[in-house]
C-alpha cells in the first residue's frame, strides 16, 4: 500500500474517533488521537497538561473565540514570553502531524489535521456527522447525563471544536468544501463508514 494519511473530523457522539479505530486497525497503520499531545509535548519541552488544557477548544474570552490566528506553519521562539501561547502550543502539534504525515501511513483525529496537512497529496480528509437524535444516542453510551443534558453537551462540544477549527483554518468546521468526504453514521453504521472510507481512498490513490 502506497503512504496515505486519513485525517478525521467528527460531531461527539457521531463515533468518529470508533471508525478512526476500526480504519486502523484494518489496514494495519497508526492511529493518533491525544497521543499527539504527548508527542508535541516530548518535541517542545512545554509541559503536556498545557497541551491537554487547549485541546480542540479556545479560551472562553468571547474575544479570543471570534478572532482569528490563521495557521501558517510558524513556531515561536523558546525565547518568546508567547512559547507557551495557545497559538504556539498548536504549532508544535502542527508540527507533529506534518512529521507524522511525512514518516508513515495513519490516521489522525481531529486538530485541524485537515487544514494542517491540506498541500498533501496523500493525506484524505474526512467528516464524520449524523443528526441529533443519533449523536445523543450514542453520547447516552459513554455519559451518565438526562438527554436534555447531553443534548446540551454534544452543542457545547461541537461548538467548542468549530470555534477552534475556524480560529487557526478561517474556514467553518462543517462546510463540505473542506473535506475529500462526508460521511452520515446513522444512515451507513460505523463498519460501513470504514469500507467507504477504503473504497474511496482505492479510487482517489490510483
Amino acid at each position: 500500500m502506497k503512504k496515505v494519511v486519513i485525517t478525521i473530523a467528527r460531531q461527539y457522539g457521531s463515533g468518529g474517533r470508533t471508525i478512526g479505530q476500526m480504519l486502523a486497525k484494518d489496514l494495519g497503520i497508526h492511529y493518533y488521537d491525544k497521543e499527539l499531545l504527548k508527542l508535541a509535548s516530548d518535541d517542545s519541552g512545554i509541559n503536556e497538561e498545557l497541551f491537554e488544557g487547549a485541546d480542540e477548544k479556545l479560551k472562553s474570552s468571547p474575544l479570543f473565540s471570534i478572532s482569528k490566528k490563521i495557521y501558517q506553519g510558524q513556531l515561536i521562539s523558546p525565547k518568546s514570553r508567547d512559547f507557551t501561547s495557545e497559538e504556539n502550543l498548536f504549532n508544535y502539534q502542527a508540527k507533529i502531524i506534518k512529521e507524522l504525515a511525512e514518516q508513515e501511513s495513519c490516521v489522525i483525529i481531529g486538530r485541524c489535521a485537515d487544514f494542517v496537512l491540506k498541500d498533501y497529496d496523500h493525506v484524505l480528509s474526512v467528516f464524520i456527522h449524523a443528526p441529533e437524535w443519533y449523536l445523543i444516542e450514542q453520547a447516552r453510551k459513554k455519559q451518565s447525563m438526562s438527554d436534555k443534558d447531553l443534548k446540551a453537551f454534544i452543542a457545547k462540544t461541537d461548538k467548542a471544536r468549530a470555534e477552534y477549527y475556524k480560529h487557526y483554518t478561517g474556514r467553518d468546521w462543517t462546510d463540505a468544501r473542506n473535506y475529500d468526504l462526508c460521511l452520515d453514521s446513522s444512515k451507513l453504521g460505523f463498519e460501513r463508514c470504514v469500507e467507504e472510507i477504503k473504497a474511496y481512498m482505492e479510487v482517489r490513490m490510483k
